[in-house]
């Protein structure tokens, strides 16, 4: 367990940030106890530690369709957007060859506003994964996570590749509830050193490559990933090789503490349109603008299933095999999971799909992108994972 005075060390020139291990306790317990008594439980209250994190300077919106009902008719749009609007929905976008068809905003939100991403910081993780691929910082998927998290050398953790880690296959231990703060799910979410206590704390309770095992501990190890990979803090990874390239706005993303490391399993606040472009790479096979930005290679790898769990991918979920009910843990019983009460008109559709329901459908056959975000539906009428996309695929196939 992390109990020796801590003092942070960067990826770049900055100066630490000490803490001593009574401080980084008693702020762990802060945080800890404001999440059991709600006062943290959710949204903006619960990261406190959030950091700006730069975009483009020169973003513009993505180009708009002149004539968007020749593309969708009318109907199959207004029944999308009178879908979102029933189930709080900030933003429902929909974007086709190159243009975008539809994009609507509730409520205050605009095309600026950063959006608590919850789970959606999971594929921009895999993202910066492959951006370091392709610009050498990493040999492959299959690289042992030991090159880098130097630590497990020697461990059986040392057989953890990176695949194992973006695809949740790498032996360790699954999410699930947790009430008592000395529990290493709890200290892995919420302590000022939470990269530390997943690297040296955190249990591999199974082998890597064999088992489907979903955490934020996965993702959460990205950032650790790269900041050693590339010399270079996580965020700004993610404005170098992503957002710039990509004309992309930033945001703010959650560290955990000043000077710290951030968290890249969760919680991101970035506009709508920031995700559309990650979404329209990875439906265009990695290019972006006619040029390489992924490659084409990888993108093919992310939406293979894994071993134990054939409709997840690397931070991505596979529409394919049809299944009533879809979680992101892998259950297996029949009433867990998101309902989807008809397969999927497309068999190559593929999509994020975080926390609230918050989803992007990809499909590379139509070049079409569909992307909700939002916060969690009503319960009642249940929300339905298949609607927004087969109301616009059987229009485009009719």
């Amino acid at each position: 367990m992390v109990t020796a005075a801590c003092t942070a060390t960067t990826a770049t020139t900055d100066a630490p940030s000490e803490m001593t291990a009574a401080e980084g306790e008693a702020l762990y317990m802060k945080r800890f106890n404001a999440l059991r008594d709600k006062t943290g439980a959710t949204g903006l209250p619960a990261y406190d530690n959030l950091k700006p994190v730069a975009g483009a300077e020169d973003w513009k919106p993505l180009p708009k369709s002149e004539d968007p009902y020749a593309v969708v008719s009318k109907d199959a749009l207004d029944a999308a957007i009178d879908y979102a609007s029933k189930n709080n929905t900030f933003s429902l976008m929909v974007w086709k060859d190159g243009e975008m068809i539809s994009e609507t905003y509730f409520g205050e939100t605009t095309e600026t506003t950063p959006l608590v991403s919850k789970s959606l910081a999971k594929p921009l993780g895999v993202v910066a994964v492959g951006r370091a691929i392709k610009l050498g910082y990493i040999d492959s998927l299959d690289q042992s996570m030991s090159d880098f998290i130097t630590e497990w050398k020697g461990t059986p953790k040392e057989a953890i590749r990176i695949r194992d880690v973006l695809g949740m296959h790498s032996g360790l231990l699954p999410q699930a509830a947790a009430f008592e703060p000395d529990n290493v799910l709890n200290r892995a979410y919420l302590h000022p050193f939470h990269d530390r206590v997943i690297i040296e704390d955190y249990p591999m309770v199974t082998e890597p490559g064999e088992t489907y095992a979903y955490s934020n501990a996965n993702g959460d190890l990205v950032a650790p990933l790269i900041e050693r990979a590339t010399g270079m803090r996580y965020g700004e990874w993610l404005t170098t090789a992503i957002f710039e390239p990509l004309g992309a706005q930033g945001g703010e993303i959650w560290m955990n503490r000043d000077g710290g490391v951030p968290h890249a399993g969760c919680c991101i606040l970035l506009p709508a349109d920031t995700f559309m472009r990650l979404a329209i790479v990875l439906v265009q096979d990695g290019e972006w603008k006619d040029e390489a930005f992924l490659s084409e290679a990888f993108v093919e790898e992310i939406k293979k299933p894994g071993p134990d769990y054939a409709n997840a991918g690397m931070g991505v979920y596979l529409g394919t095999p049809y299944k009533e009910r879809l979680s992101p843990t892998g259950a297996k019983d029949a009433f867990s999971g998101t309902l989807q009460t008809e397969p999927y008109l497309a068999d190559d559709l593929f999509s994020f799909d975080g926390n609230s329901n918050q989803i992007a459908y990809m499909v590379p056959s139509e070049n079409l992108v569909i992307f909700r975000m939002g916060t969690w539906p009503p319960k009642e009428p249940e929300w339905d994972n298949s609607y927004l996309a087969n109301v616009i695929l059987k229009d485009l196939q009719d």
